[in-house]
């Protein structure tokens, strides 16, 4: 009796280890794989969700984006990164496929890199224009021309200091289609080519009294930090153009093409064309929406 009841003891043991174990494991497998398969989703959706945009420095700088960016999220329910890098550089990135969506000013650039297969579907968004700024004294004296060709060979033949962005940017090819229209090689220890975006480049042309090239947003949202001037403005050249475009899915198939066409498509709309025509710093205007 003894030893029946001894080995009816040790079977239970057994089977209450065994049950033990294979729950356990069971269990153990079940929520991992639960887990791994949520992470798995959210990493997939977070991946989904965010666009990444490739823009001017002018569009951030001035601060526009701070308007633009949490009424695009809020409203289409994606998370706009922002890379601030000059129009060069943006399309660099889009043409890599390293950005989904590009907000940039060089319109021929643009066009010709559609006409490539880089990008596709452009509008044109809003404009200003680029002006000619300096020193209130003018050691140049090219105050109130309305060539701006003309008045970059003023400068360039006093050699007045001039600040030039030097980054490839929409404004520093601007600034090269300028010194070609007035036959000027810029080079020699009075031209300053920076390598900086557009505030960078307006505070070290204020800190040495120079002259520079800038788009009329940027000039105006530093207004207030800088002593330089309007000198030359209205030259048809100076006209200044925004666009979107969003990266080509059949050269990049990472890129996310549907939250590329969400900011593409928002750009466009009433309600974001209204936002630009009301953003204005010191009671004046910095870009004029024209989407077609």
């Amino acid at each position: 009796m003894n030893s029946l009841l001894k080995r009816i003891f040790i079977l239970l043991i057994i089977l209450v280890i065994a049950f033990a174990v294979v729950g356990c494991s069971s269990t153990g497998q079940d929520t991992s794989s639960g887990d791994n398969s949520a992470n798995n989703n959210n990493a997939a959706a977070k991946e989904d969700s965010v666009v990444m945009l490739a823009t001017t420095t002018s569009t951030y700088d001035t601060g526009l984006l701070d308007v633009l960016e949490p009424d695009f999220e809020e409203k289409t329910g994606y998370d706009l990164q922002i890379l601030s890098k000059g129009t060069g550089a943006s399309l660099a990135l889009g043409q890599n496929g390293d950005v989904d969506v590009l907000l940039v000013h060089a319109k021929d650039r643009e066009l010709q890199m559609v006409e490539e297969g880089y990008f596709v579907n452009r509008h044109d968004v809003m404009y200003n224009d680029f002006v000619i700024l300096g020193p209130e004294d003018d050691p140049a004296g090219v105050k109130g021309m309305k060539d701006a060709a003309g008045a970059l060979k003023k400068i360039a033949d006093a050699k007045s200091e001039f600040a030039s962005r030097g980054d490839n940017s929409g404004t520093n090819m601007k600034e090269i289609s300028i010194w070609e229209k007035a036959s000027v090689k810029p080079e020699g220890d009075w031209y300053l080519s920076l390598g900086q975006g557009m505030g960078d480049t307006l505070r070290v042309a204020n800190e040495k009294g120079a002259y520079t090239l800038a788009d009329r947003g940027t000039f105006l949202s530093m207004k207030d930090k800088i002593d330089l001037v309007v000198l030359v403005e209205g030259d048809p050249i100076q006209f200044n153009q925004y666009g979107v475009m969003s990266v080509n899915p059949e050269k990049h198939d990472n890129v996310n093409f549907e939250g590329a066409e969400a900011f593409n498509n928002y750009m466009i709309n009433a309600d974001a064309q209204e936002a630009i025509s009301q953003f204005k710093k010191y009671g004046e205007q910095l870009f004029v929406p024209n989407a077609e």
